[in-house]
């Protein structure tokens, strides 16, 4: 990622934070998925920035020492222990009709990674990689000529040896072509954009058929791996020679446009097919899936809105902010008092005095004393209810009118003054209830804050540090 891929200024706080995420998932999904499967070659098949074509000098630097620092590609060049080998996409050179307009930055590619067209061998299986974006240039470009010409001198080749073509554009499949199960995102059909006077392609999707029948014709590969396309595809191209398959491979980053990220393991080598003498089963391939990065965030967002709202309700109203606990509540408190008042019931019974009377057929018989009550002090008075004052009369000389008998004051009622006026004194304790949960509610954050912020931190940035 850059400033070209979020349309955000290079100094954003939003653009910072998702490139050092996007940076941080893709160096462990490498270290920790990819590595330990200790891999023999490792090939990167294009699009290793977003906007290389576009960036100066500087920026370009800039992105290039963070994709180093993803892949431990300077690590590397400390312990060289695992060939790298690197393929040209559109967001690293543009397109041909790009090409001629500024034609340093195909020398600033080269400069690092190499040559655009080459040959590697491994497990004696030829890779061939070509600069896909130039097979379609301007007839007259010298470009597309070096390219074609450095395809054409690799068709008489070692014909003991299977092929495999590397090719960051895909080839040329119909539109609506099935892609397989493993796609997510709806299937993408030819798009050509041509510059004018015959300057190349400013954009494309797949080679024209005419290309890709070509490089078929010429490489006979048993295989075809290409990238572009952020998303899974695989098809199979019919050649004169028979079926060939294409792997269209998705990203390894979560920020482009793919939740599902992945990356492919090929195995390439006699090992293969010890007991096979078909070429095409000299190359063996599986797809690996990536954790879902996005649905891992979407869970850690919706863990934290929980763990606010915990915080504001539950310091002042307890299980009574929940939803149906005030219900569970008062059932487990009637249930509680029934319980007590049978136990209280059988207490008696075991407690209480009993006399012996005779019948008169002179059988005995237990019968229990009748309890005698203390006449209470305020036998006169009603219970006093929290909030509110009973005033009984005491004497009859007391009583101001025959039929009031009590006057009941209510403490915790609002008061009003003669003009109608609320006193102030009921939005003073709202006052003060909002500012002691205000104040639980920061306690609380502050604590958690100082038992998990040292913690995070210490996870986040333990993969990120230069070894």
């Amino acid at each position: 990622m850059d400033s070209t891929s979020l349309g955000l200024p290079s100094s954003s706080v939003g653009l910072q934070a998702a490139e050092f995420y996007t940076d941080l998932n893709m160096r462990r999904s490498f270290q920790s998925a990819i590595l330990p499967f200790k891999p023999d070659v490792v090939l990167f098949l294009g699009d290793h920035f977003d906007g290389g074509p576009y960036m100066s000098d500087e920026e370009w630097q800039e992105s290039l020492f963070r994709f180093k620092h993803i892949f431990s590609l300077n690590e590397q060049i400390t312990k060289p222990q695992i060939p790298i080998y690197y393929l040209s996409g559109n967001h690293d050179i543009g397109y041909s009709a790009f090409h001629s307009v500024h034609p340093e930055v195909l020398s600033r590619y080269e400069k690092e990674f190499g040559s655009r067209n080459y040959q590697f061998s491994a497990g004696k299986v030829d890779f061939v990689v070509v600069d896909a974006q130039t097979l379609d240039g301007a007839k007259k470009s010298k470009e597309r000529s070096s390219s074609w010409e450095f395809i054409k001198t690799l068709s008489p080749g070692n014909a003991s040896n299977p092929k495999v073509l590397l090719t960051h554009i895909p080839l040329y499949r119909p539109d609506n072509s099935p892609c397989g199960p493993h796609r997510s995102s709806p299937i993408i059909n030819q798009r050509v954009s041509y510059a004018a006077l015959d300057q190349g392609i400013t954009y494309q999707n797949y080679l024209t058929k005419e290309t890709s029948d070509l490089l078929l014709s010429l490489l006979k590969p048993v295989l075809v791996l290409s990238g572009h396309d952020h998303d899974q595809c695989t098809v199979v191209h019919s050649t004169p020679f028979g079926p060939v398959t294409e792997h269209t491979l998705g990203t390894i980053s979560w920020q482009q446009g793919n939740l599902y990220p992945s990356f492919m393991l090929l195995s390439a080598g006699p090992k293969v097919s010890q007991n096979s003498t078909d070429p095409e089963h000299e190359v063996v391939t599986n797809l690996c899936f990536l954790p879902k990065q996005t649905h891992i965030y979407v869970w850690y967002i919706c863990q934290f809105v929980v763990t606010i709202l915990l915080l504001v309700f539950w310091p002042t109203n307890g299980l009574s902010s929940l939803p149906c606990m005030n219900t569970l509540v008062s059932f487990m408190r009637s249930v509680g008092a029934e319980l007590l008042s049978r136990t209280k019931e059988k207490d008696d019974e075991e407690d209480g005095e009993y006399d012996m009377i005779f019948d008169a057929e002179g059988s005995m018989h237990l019968v229990k004393k009748a309890a005698v009550k203390s006449p209470s002090a305020s036998s006169d008075s009603r219970p006093t209810g929290r909030g509110s004052v009973v005033a009984r009369a005491t004497a009859g000389k007391h009583r101001l009118e025959p039929d009031s008998s009590s006057i009941l004051v209510d403490v915790g009622s609002e008061m009003t003054s003669e003009d109608g006026g609320k006193l102030a004194r009921g939005s003073k304790s709202r006052v003060r209830k909002v500012l002691q949960r205000l104040f639980r509610v920061i306690q609380s954050i502050v604590v958690i804050a100082a038992l998990n912020v040292p913690l995070y931190m210490m996870l986040l940035f333990k993969d990120w540090i230069d070894r």
